[in-house]
């Protein structure tokens, strides 16, 4: 009869045969599943070439996401693609929905019941989900909403880039909700302000939405990722009075409240409602305007930790160049060229795309003649910098705006800049 099962080999006497030879199993070096599993399993870092939806991907992973809801759709797939991969191995959830309506809720209620939740779409999909991100700020639900932006309207030109939801990000919900939204320039800024994105939402207790554009959601670069000790990981206010004591909207002077999830002994009621400070819906003038109010200062009162803008060869500048995302990248290389022509010109570019920086962009702009805003739509960037610069005649800030799904290259800027010199 056969012996018993055994996974050891055992040693052939004197010479071994060839086919025995062949036999015994040579060590092989650990399969690589994903960029990072081998650098997590040493627990370091190092330069790590990816491209910018993966960043996203990653960066939502060290922020604590352990919930993710989506619907594949062309450029941001590859997020839900990796995260399909990586949640399951931290005891994380994936869930593929049937549609975005439904991911934008799935997030919520995964929030709700205590998870860092996180969704991935693009145009289309972003505003299928505009009725649930006014639920989840109504709600004062933390959660991040990532739209890699095509060009548009309808199903548009997925595999091309645009940047014609700036203002969606902010005005797609009816009614005022005030909005967060983030917009990287680079493949590891898509890293960095992915965990800053989750950290916001934690935070204010709202939905972030981070902009990205085709070009950076595809593109790839060399990254250095910083080592976990490194990176700050903020994680929502928990409630330290005891469970009869508890309002899910508290109120405070820096208008952030303790957060109680499904499940921790505390009862609150969810409604999407206009609500007292219990969660229970009400009709009395006070509380609707303490609710809206609430949702209003907690954004305003707190610009200056909200706001980020880079200013780049703006000291003597005489012309500005106002430009987010790819765009930017663009506008730098123009920067750089017409300063070696000797012509005196600088960026602008927000970060933060709102709350809009107002104060800063109004300093920074003060003091030159003529502001150039490159952006790939027919002209939304371009309307704030008016607002902000009234005093300025519409010869002086001037629009650069392309809708064919083709980039404006730092030529396209550089033309402008001898224009108007």
């Amino acid at each position: 009869m056969p012996g018993p099962k055994t996974d050891k080999i055992a040693k052939p006497r004197g010479k071994a045969s060839k086919a025995v030879k062949d036999y015994i199993p040579k060590e092989q070096p650990p399969k690589v599943e994903s960029p990072l599993k081998e650098l997590e399993a040493k627990r370091e870092r190092k330069n790590v070439l990816m491209q910018g939806n993966e960043a996203v991907a990653y960066g939502a992973l060290d922020a604590g996401c352990n919930f993710f809801a989506g619907y594949p759709i062309t450029p941001s797939t590859e997020i839900a693609e990796i995260l399909a991969l990586e949640l399951p191995k931290r005891g994380g959830t994936f869930v593929q929905m049937e549609d975005e309506i439904a991911s934008i809720c799935a997030i919520t209620g995964a929030s709700l019941a205590g998870a860092k939740a996180l969704t991935a779409t693009s145009g289309p999909g972003f505003s299928l989900m505009q009725e649930g991100i006014g639920f989840a700020k109504i709600t004062e639900t933390p959660c991040v909403v990532v739209n890699v932006q095509r060009m548009g309207p309808s199903t548009g030109m997925p595999t091309s880039p645009a940047q014609g939801d700036i203002m969606q990000a902010k005005w797609g919900s009816h009614g005022d909700s005030p909005a967060i939204a983030l917009y990287p320039d680079s493949v590891k800024e898509s890293y960095e302000l992915t965990i800053r994105a989750v950290n916001l939402s934690e935070k204010y207790r709202t939905c972030v939405i981070l902009l990205l554009d085709e070009v950076l959601g595809h593109m790839r670069e060399s990254v250095m990722l910083p080592d976990m000790a490194n990176v700050r990981v903020i994680s929502r206010i928990k409630p330290t009075v005891p469970p009869h004591w508890y309002k899910h909207y508290d109120e405070n002077q820096k208008y952030l409240s303790p957060l109680a999830s499904y499940g921790e002994g505390y009862r609150f009621h969810v409604t999407g409602l206009t609500h007292d400070a219990l969660g229970f819906p009400t009709n009395k003038a006070t509380e609707a305007a303490e609710m809206m109010e609430r949702l209003r200062k907690k954004i305003s009162y707190n610009i200056r930790d909200l706001v980020q803008i880079e200013s780049h060869k703006m000291e003597d500048a005489t012309i500005a160049i106002f430009a987010a995302g790819i765009t930017a990248r663009s506008a730098k290389a123009a920067v750089a060229i017409a300063r070696s022509e000797g012509v005196k010109v600088g960026l602008l570019r927000p970060l933060t795309i709102w709350p809009f920086p107002d104060d800063a962009v109004r300093k920074m702009l003060q003091n030159v003649e003529t502001v150039i805003v490159p952006e790939l739509n027919q002209g939304q960037l371009i309307n704030e910098i008016k607002r902000l610069t009234k005093e300025k005649s519409d010869s002086n800030v001037i629009g650069l705006q392309r809708v064919n799904g083709k980039l404006i290259t730092p030529n396209d800027i550089l033309r402008k800049i001898k224009e108007v010199m």
